[in-house]
């Protein structure tokens, strides 16, 4: 993560607007999460078409952070190019919610996609550097984003069906409103990110490191079905008979314990690149069984429980394939290794995610979708295994490639 630096003004005074901004953000998320899938069926998307559109989200936002870095570090002002991405999603959003031929949906989605992917970097980098040099703790902040999704997750259903059919496009303008209010009363500071840009040749020598290549390949196989639920739980629930109350009890079940997995993960789990292996195996079998029992669902209460497990497996997925990215790697490579793993696991899975998943569930339905997804989380569970075995006998130690040391 980002590290900043605040050259203007003591921001003592302003740590209750930066609680709420991080409150709405994600409030303002979880309604894009959760609930935009089923206004597009409702507008009479099917489900390749809506597939299709949620995997423009991770193209986009492959130049989009990026570009949007590049602004804050020219800008010197994270808080004003934070302020620019809420405005241009609040104003696409309107655009969005009215566009009335399939066209006009995709331009207006690919625009809404840039301001919106990387809201919460940005979210994230204003909170860690208003709060640096102070006593105040990231994990406050993060508290009260957790609040935000959840509240708004399990309010927003009976919001939307009571507010009639532009219950979605009003809840989301609603909390924009509410996100730029609150970042308007954070005072004007000077800050930009220490974080230095990763090259091209760090990237190129991260590539050949073939036990990360591995370990990325089978992620990503790991990673597919999981973005498909993401994207197409909230569907499979209405077509159980699920309301949208059911279905953001779901979501908020999914993230009520994560906080607590975040911190038992660091308190337990040892930094030793076996054990960490083991228990990605292991955590990659618990997503697994999770979608077989996706699978066999028949009720969407049940899928409100299996839910529940989303904090063990997608946590402990997360936390654990973090820390192995930085013990694959020698240290010159990690942040390179980082942007790596974050682009085939969240850019690349999430795009095959939304078109495989929209073809399977439109073609074969909901089962065969979780089936394949199934299918797709035991191989990669093999291949870690497989690499656990092999990282026990022969030991690992991360080398750098050979290259002429002005290349880094």
């Amino acid at each position: 993560m980002a590290h900043l630096q605040d050259d203007t003004r003591s921001l003592s005074n302003s740590y209750l607007p930066l609680g709420l901004l991080n409150f709405f953000v994600y409030g303002t998320l979880v309604i894009f999460a959760a609930f935009f899938q089923l206004y597009l069926k409702e507008i009479g998307m099917n489900m390749l078409e809506i597939g299709s559109l949620m995997a423009i989200g991770p193209l986009v936002s492959l130049f989009a952070h990026p570009l949007w870095r590049y602004f804050s570090d020219r800008s010197r002002n994270v808080r004003l190019v934070l302020l620019a991405m809420l405005m241009g999603l609040l104003i696409i959003g309107h655009l969005v919610f009215r566009a009335n031929t399939y066209s006009m949906l995709y331009l207006t989605m690919l625009l809404l996609f840039f301001f919106q992917s990387p809201l919460l970097v940005q979210t994230n980098s204003l909170t860690l550097g208003m709060i640096e040099n102070t006593n105040h703790r990231y994990g406050a902040f993060r508290l009260w984003g957790s609040l935000g999704w959840s509240f708004i997750a399990l309010t927003a259903g009976p919001i939307i069906d009571a507010v009639g059919q532009n219950g979605t496009s009003v809840l989301f303008s609603l909390m924009l409103l509410l996100s730029v209010g609150s970042a308007l009363l954070l005072p004007r500071s000077r800050m930009t990110t220490n974080t230095p840009w990763i090259r091209g040749r760090e990237i190129r020598l991260t590539l050949q490191n073939k036990y990360f290549l591995a370990f990325v390949g089978f992620g990503v196989l790991v990673s597919i079905p999981n973005a498909i639920n993401g994207i197409f739980m909230p569907l499979f629930m209405n077509d159980l008979g699920g309301s949208k109350l059911e279905v953001g009890g779901a979501v908020f079940l999914s993230t009520l314990f994560e906080v607590m997995v975040f911190v038992l993960l660091r308190r337990y789990v040892k930094t030793k690149i076996t054990y960490l292996m083991g228990c990605l195996t292991m955590v990659s079998l618990l997503f697994a069984i999770r979608w077989d029992l996706m699978g066999e669902a028949t009720h969407p209460v049940q899928i409100i429980f299996i839910q529940v497990l989303h904090a063990v497996t997608f946590g402990g997925f997360f936390y654990v394939g973090t820390r192995l990215t930085g013990l694959f790697l020698p240290k010159p490579l990690r942040s390179a290794g980082q942007a790596v793993y974050t682009f085939a696991l969240s850019g690349s899975a999430g795009v095959i995610a939304g078109l495989l998943g929209g073809w399977l569930f439109q073609n074969f339905g909901p089962v065969a979708m979780y089936k394949l997804g199934v299918i797709m989380t035991l191989l990669g569970t093999v291949g870690f295994a497989f690499m656990w075995q092999i990282l026990r006998v022969n030991g690992y130690t991360p080398a750098m490639a050979h290259t002429p040391p002005d290349e880094l």
